[in-house]
């Protein structure tokens, strides 16, 4: 193993760098002084560097670190080196030093503007640096001291996204003389704070003559620091571009104030498996099954979805079976077939408690949600239906969790078979695809692709089906 070949982005679970920075200020008292704004760049490089200390592998030899994937030519590189690079950056660049306040002014929330306290946008930014070089370095495992010949070789070209990102800004410059920001969490700026065509303008100069990676991640800073509501499909085109830089989500979304249109559980916009399938799939050795349990997958919306939803898709599939005719016999079975984690006691019971915890997360996020059970797919039942009964036979044999409390799998499979014929094939197929898991079930190469083709039929995401491939028979 030569050690990690992923961004160093992708190590962080949150904003980094200069923008990183800026959020610290925007969130925090405006400093008295010089003293304590600098105080605050501490403050901020204080808390990575203790991120970073859990699971630190510091005490191993530099062939130990190597064996497990880390990279020991990298391990003097943590927050303060990236920030440093982001600030290198503007201060070589050519942009006028009022274009580099104006950006940093908007982008920290306006809790800190340099020439208040004497100094030029650039001084301010040498500061920032000076702090950083002043600091030991941090032994972080995996962190890049300078870009490699592999980063350069996998991260986007600057010239590939310059002009995807500078669209993004000027598209928003264009539209500024519209409607005011909507309100957001914490104090509102002033009016004087709103991002103005000037600072757009300043914000479309970095990503252009300086850095289109720095550049965005500074617009979204200020669209944030200034609460400025954004729509579904803006959003999207955000979440595109920070998966060619290789952003985690939170950076996008944390902070920003998105017009998420309402909940739609007939929309299929989730990447991978949703609703009672998806909890299914979450079971394991130590699950209980408990309302935690639960809650955490309610509130497991994917990204892009408007808040709510994984709850609402969850809520509809209880609500299909506890409203159906399937005996309490055989909605325990089903549950345990997908997910191999076998309940004593009524499945209906099990139901009920799903369809509560949905019922109470969707009271919190979205107070004026009514379910609404979206019409059956029913086209697509035979479809399904031969697929459960091409694969019955071959399982007739075999029981879930045959060493405790086992289920018969004819007892899964006639339940499936129910539920594709007289409730909904889309969760029969979905349900479907877990106990093929839970069985492990062989699968051709032919018989994969036909499940690929139903899942693209259903509309579902790029990777649900593909939670199965693994099953696919080889040589």
């Amino acid at each position: 193993m030569t050690g990690r070949q992923e961004p160093y982005f992708v190590d962080y679970d949150a904003d980094f760098g200069l923008s990183g920075l800026t959020e610290a200020f925007a969130l925090s008292p405006a400093p008295e002084d010089t003293g304590a704004a600098l105080g605050l760049v501490m403050a901020k490089l204080d808390a990575y560097d203790r991120e970073c200390s859990v699971g630190s592998v510091d005490h191993l030899s530099a062939d130990e670190r190597s064996i497990l994937g880390y990279d020991t030519s990298h391990d003097e590189w943590g927050y303060a080196a990236e920030l440093r690079e982001d600030v290198r950056r503007l201060v070589e660049s050519p942009l006028a030093d009022d274009a580099i306040r104006a950006v940093w002014r908007a982008a920290a929330g306006g809790v800190w503007d340099p020439a208040a306290h004497g100094m030029s946008a650039r001084d301010w930014l040498r500061r920032v640096d000076e702090t950083c070089a002043a600091r030991p370095p941090r032994k972080i495992p995996g962190r890049r001291p300078a870009p490699s010949s592999w980063w350069r070789a996998w991260r986007p070209a600057a010239d590939e996204v310059r002009d995807d990102v500078v669209a993004e800004i000027r598209s928003c410059r264009e539209h500024s003389a519209g409607p005011l920001p909507s309100p957001g969490p914490g104090p509102l700026p002033s009016p004087g704070l709103l991002p103005s065509p000037d600072t757009l303008s300043a914000l479309e100069e970095v990503a252009a003559r300086v850095h289109p990676d720095l550049g965005f991640r500074l617009f979204l800073r200020v669209l944030k620091a200034c609460s400025v509501r954004i729509d579904k499909e803006r959003y999207d085109r955000f979440q595109a571009l920070g998966d060619r830089f290789g952003y985690c989500c939170p950076l996008i979304d944390t902070g920003l104030d998105v017009a998420w249109p309402p909940i739609d559980t007939a929309r299929r916009d989730a990447v991978w498996d949703f609703g009672l399938s998806r909890l299914a799939g979450q079971a394991h050795q130590d699950w209980r099954g408990s309302r935690e349990d639960i809650r955490s997958a309610a509130e497991g919306d994917d990204v892009g979805q408007t808040p709510g939803s994984a709850a609402a898709v969850l809520l509809e599939d209880a609500l299909r079976l506890l409203r159906s005719a399937l005996p309490d016999a055989a909605v325990s079975a089903l549950w345990s077939g997908a997910s191999a984690w076998p309940r004593s006691g009524d499945g209906r019971d099990w139901l009920r408690l799903i369809a509560d915890v949905c019922r109470e997360r969707l009271r919190e996020v979205v107070p004026t949600y009514g379910p609404v059970v979206a019409p059956v797919r029913t086209e697509l039942a035979d479809l399904v239906l031969r697929e459960v009964r091409e694969t019955a036979p071959t399982v007739a044999d075999k029981a879930v969790s045959p060493h405790w409390r086992p289920v018969p799998a004819t007892e899964v499979m006639d339940a499936l078979e129910h539920v594709v014929t007289r409730i909904d094939p889309d969760l029969g197929f979905r349900l479907f695809l877990r106990v093929l898991s839970a069985l492990q079930v062989s699968l051709t190469q032919e018989r994969y692709d036909r499940y690929q083709a139903i899942g693209e039929r259903f509309g579902y995401g790029e990777y649900h089906v593909s939670d199965v491939d693994y099953l696919i028979e080889t040589g």
